[in-house]
């Protein structure tokens, strides 16, 4: 008899019992009866052979749970996909398939977010070095769009329900004058008298609207000239207000004279380039930290946020402040360098946990989708927003001669 097996763990075929029965219609006689089990699976076909002749009884479909057959030989069980049909008609990806597309959407994200992150890195670098102007217009820009997506997530779905949001051309012109404002504060040199006038301006566009004013739709307009617009202005009161030289910079010694020389070198353009090179680090540190260690959560308004993570970020943030103090000479206490460093932690953690409440109630992920891989302009200057007066603030009023 020519020798044949049964392929258990290929098909996950499970023998119950092998016992001996007797034979009804011989008393003398007795034949062995194999139970077969199977676990409930969706194979289209399966075939039974016997000693290589195929058994005439095909079972389609749903296999049942168990198959008897009653012979004194040797089976094998073969089962067969159909070439054309699905082997699972509620899942026509297969399980390997599946990963292998998300990872390709990931790295494809990941990849956006390093080209469209270094674009953006080299274009702040070299507009924070041109100062003046160039860094004031770039930054009017920056607040516009950012102030467009601010009133946007006012006018959503999520924090409408909730409040009145103001009326479509008071949120166009407030945004104009978010932008304005940095302008201002360069040719006027403070802010105060143009945010006095603004916030008048839009308080009684609004009272003398149509309909019945709500106090919801002033205290959204006016925050939003503070968030997107007042806020902001101490950047460029930072960068070009401070314009002692730091004549003691080592890099500075040694600049081209076509791009300004040692004089080019001012306090405002080392603080700013500190502020913005470790709320990177902090948000960078934050982030590692967090995959790597993070297990307690710092806060609901963001759960992935977590406490390993924000202590990692603050200790990348002041290496980096004290880091960098040492190559541009500036400040030259350490003490007052990882105080530096802990102000920018602060403001950008602030920052960012804000705009996380903003999203958080519109019922958003993004405040936008203008870089790809990154959001909206807040989704990337949320760090940013309240560290500059912070900044300013510590340089103006606590360091002795600027930190000279």
């Amino acid at each position: 008899m020519a020798s044949s097996c049964i392929d258990f763990d290929r098909f996950k075929l499970l023998p119950l019992s092998l016992t001996s029965l007797s034979n009804s219609h011989s008393p003398s006689s007795s034949s062995r009866t194999l139970i077969l089990t199977r676990h409930r699976c969706s194979i289209p076909r399966i075939g039974l052979f016997l000693d290589g002749s195929r058994v005439k009884r095909e079972v389609s479909g749903i296999i049942p749970r168990t198959i008897f057959l009653k012979h004194p030989r040797i089976i094998t069980a073969v089962a067969r996909a159909e070439p054309n049909e699905e082997v699972n008609k509620g899942n026509s990806t297969t399980a390997r398939e599946i990963p292998t597309s998300e990872l390709k959407q990931k790295n494809s994200q990941l990849k956006k977010r390093v080209v469209f992150g270094l674009g953006i890195g080299i274009s702040v670098g070299g507009v924070v070095l041109a100062g003046g102007w160039v860094f004031t217009v770039a930054l009017a820009a920056a607040v516009f769009m950012g102030a467009r997506e601010y009133f946007e997530l006012v006018r959503s779905r999520g924090i409408a329900d909730g409040m009145t949001p103001p009326p479509r051309y008071i949120s166009r012109v407030c945004s104009v004058i978010c932008a304005l404002m940095p302008v201002l504060t360069l040719y006027l040199g403070q802010i105060d008298v143009s945010v006095t006038s603004a916030a008048f301006v839009v308080a009684m566009a609004l009272l003398m609207q149509r309909g019945i004013p709500r106090f919801a739709q002033l205290t959204s307009a006016m925050f939003g000239l503070f968030y997107c617009g007042y806020l902001p202005c101490f950047w460029v009161k930072l960068r070009c207000g401070l314009a002692v030289p730091a004549l003691n910079t080592r890099l500075g010694a040694s600049w081209p004279v076509i791009f300004g020389g040692q004089t080019q070198w001012t306090v405002g353009l080392v603080a700013t380039l500190i502020s913005f090179s470790s709320i990177i680090a902090a948000d960078t540190f934050a982030f590692i930290g967090g995959k790597a260690f993070g297990r307690t959560p710092l806060t609901n308004i963001s759960p992935k946020k977590t406490w390993e993570g924000a202590v990692a970020g603050l200790g990348g943030c002041i290496a980096t402040s004290v880091l960098l103090s040492r190559i541009f000479c500036w400040p030259t206490s350490t003490l007052s360098a990882i105080a530096f460093g802990f102000l920018n932690f602060f403001g950008s953690l602030f920052g960012d946990l804000t705009e996380s409440m903003i999203k958080r109630d519109a019922g958003v992920k993004d405040s936008g989708s203008l870089i790809p891989g990154h959001g909206g302009i807040l989704d990337r200057v949320d760090s940013y927003i309240f560290t500059g007066a912070l900044a300013y603030s510590f340089v103006k009023l606590f360091l002795p001669f600027y930190g000279v």
